[in-house]
């Protein structure tokens, strides 16, 4: 299982299509490995913002993956409230750029 985390996620960096069960297997497994579900659930608030919610503010902005990359290395406050998401330094940037394809597509 975990070579097929590695294959999906080096395919996707890669520009690679990726089925859709594949890559939502993967952007949950490395959310779940990534301690991002301890804050975050996919369809509901929980310490920080569904997933989902997420995906539907950034819809459509050409920046998202970029903005939302900058986010989750260097953590931010107030764009869902008063409390702050911390940095994630330690995920590698790739790693990064797959949660937030996945959380972009909707986190399904």
């Amino acid at each position: 299982m975990k070579q097929i985390k590695l294959i999906a996620s080096a395919l996707i960096a890669a520009g690679v299509v990726v089925s859709a069960p594949a890559f939502a297997s993967a952007g949950l497994d490395l959310a779940k490995k990534s301690n991002c579900m301890s804050c975050h659930m996919v369809d509901k608030k929980l310490v920080g913002p569904a997933y989902q919610d997420v995906a539907k503010k950034y819809a459509g902005q050409k920046d998202a993956e970029a903005k939302l990359f900058e986010k989750v290395k260097k953590g931010g406050k107030g764009v869902w409230g008063e409390v702050p998401m911390p940095p994630n330094s330690a995920v590698k940037d790739e790693d990064i750029k797959t949660l937030v394809k996945w959380v972009l597509d909707g986190a399904k």
